[in-house]
C-alpha cells in the first residue's frame, strides 16, 4: 500500500508532481536540472545543449576509469582510453564561461597481471591538458578510509602492496584566475585553534622553515578553518535514498557511486547559487542532486536506461 497524506496516496507519480519533476526523452526535468539519456558524445554534440554554449560554469564528472576489467558502466583501456578522453576537449572549452573550471576524479589503473601500477591516467590527464590548452589549477586527493582492500590479488592473496584507498580530482580551467572561493568551503576550527581565538595569545615570528608569521593576522577570526587539497570521505552508507529506491523497484545500483561530499565541496568551491554545473558521466547522478540542492542549475548525461531510472530515487525519497 501507498503511504496516504491528507486523504491522496503518495505514490511516486504524486511525489513527481509535488516536486515539479517530469520526464521527457528517457530523462527527467526538476526545478533545477535536466538528465538527458545518451551517451555524452552524441548528446554533447547535439542541438540539445546548443543553447548552453559559454555558461556553464563547472564541469564536474568522474569518468569512467581505465580500469583492467570491464565494469558494466563501461570503461577503455590504453591509448583508446586517452583518445576517447581527449576527445571531449573541444565542446567543453565551447560550453565553459571564460573563468569557468573543469573537475574530474580518476581512480588510479594497474597493469594487467603484474603488481605495478599504470601511468595511463597520468598520460591521459597530459593529453587532455595539452590539447584543451587548459590550466591545471590544483591537485586533489579523495581519501576513502573505508574503501575495500585492492587489487586483491597484490593486496589480499600475496600482500606485496598495500591497498589503494584514493582517487585523484584534478581540477582545471581554460583561465589561470578561474571562478573560486575557499571561505565558502571553511572547515570548523580544531578544539587547539578555537582556544588560541580566545585566549589571543600566539608565540608569533620566524620557524625553522624561514616562515615569518605574524600573531595578529594568525589570531583573526575568519568564521573556519582553509581546508587541504587532501579530501577524507567514505561512501558506505547502505540505506541512502538511492539505494532504497533501486532496490524496491529492482534497478541494478551504480557500481561506481561518487561521494556527495566531494560534489558538494566543488559546487561550493567554484560556483554560486544559480550557476550551471554539468556532468557529463553522470551515473547515479550524484552531481545533479548535490547541485539541486544547493540550488545551482545543473546538468546530467547518462546512457544507460536503468541508471537514469535509479537516479530519480535521489529526488523523490
Amino acid at each position: 500500500m501507498h503511504e496516504v497524506r491528507g486523504g491522496r496516496p503518495n505514490t511516486p507519480k504524486v511525489r513527481q508532481r509535488k516536486r515539479g519533476i517530469r520526464r521527457n526523452q528517457g530523462g527527467y526535468t526538476t526545478p533545477y536540472g535536466r538528465m538527458f539519456r545518451g551517451p555524452a558524445e552524441k548528446i554533447l554534440a547535439s542541438s540539445l545543449l546548443r543553447q548552453y554554449h559559454g555558461q556553464i560554469q563547472l564541469i564536474f564528472t568522474s569518468p569512467p576509469f581505465p580500469l583492467l576489467r570491464k565494469k558494466r558502466y563501461g570503461n577503455l583501456q590504453g591509448d583508446a582510453y586517452k583518445k576517447w578522453l581527449a576527445s571531449f576537449v573541444e565542446v567543453f572549452r565551447s560550453l565553459l564561461t571564460p573563468d569557468g573550471s573543469i573537475v574530474m576524479e580518476v581512480g588510479n589503473p594497474w597493469e594487467l597481471g603484474r603488481p605495478v601500477m599504470s601511468t595511463l591516467a597520468l598520460e591521459a590527464l597530459l593529453e587532455f591538458l595539452k590539447k584543451g590548452n587548459f590550466n591545471l589549477c590544483q591537485q586533489f586527493i579523495c581519501y576513502n578510509p573505508a574503501r575495500l582492500p585492492a587489487p586483491a590479488e597484490w593486496v589480499n592473496v600475496q600482500r606485496v602492496r598495500v591497498k589503494d584507498s584514493y582517487t585523484h580530482v584534478w581540477w582545471m580551467s581554460p583561465t589561470e584566475q578561474p571562478k573560486a572561493d575557499n571561505r565558502r568551503v571553511l572547515k570548523n576550527y580544531s578544539e587547539a585553534m578555537l582556544k588560541l581565538l580566545k585566549s589571543q595569545t600566539y608565540s608569533s615570528g620566524q620557524r625553522p622553515s624561514e616562515y615569518r608569521i605574524g600573531a595578529r593576522s594568525f589570531l583573526r577570526d575568519h568564521n573556519g578553518a582553509i581546508p587541504p587539497n587532501v579530501l577524507t570521505l567514505s561512501n558506505t552508507r547502505s540505506r541512502e535514498s538511492y539505494q532504497l529506491f533501486c532496490r524496491a523497484r529492482k534497478l541494478p545500483i551504480h557500481p561506481a557511486r561518487m561521494p556527495a561530499g566531494l560534489a558538494e565541496f566543488f559546487i561550493k568551491f567554484l560556483t554560486t547559487p544559480k550557476n550551471l554545473v554539468l556532468d557529463p558521466f553522470a551515473g547515479s547522478n550524484t552531481t545533479g542532486f548535490v547541485a539541486e540542492s544547493l540550488k545551482r542549475r545543473w546538468l546530467a548525461i547518462e546512457p544507460s536506461k536503468e541508471y537514469v531510472e535509479g537516479s530519480l530515487g535521489r529526488f523523490l525519497i
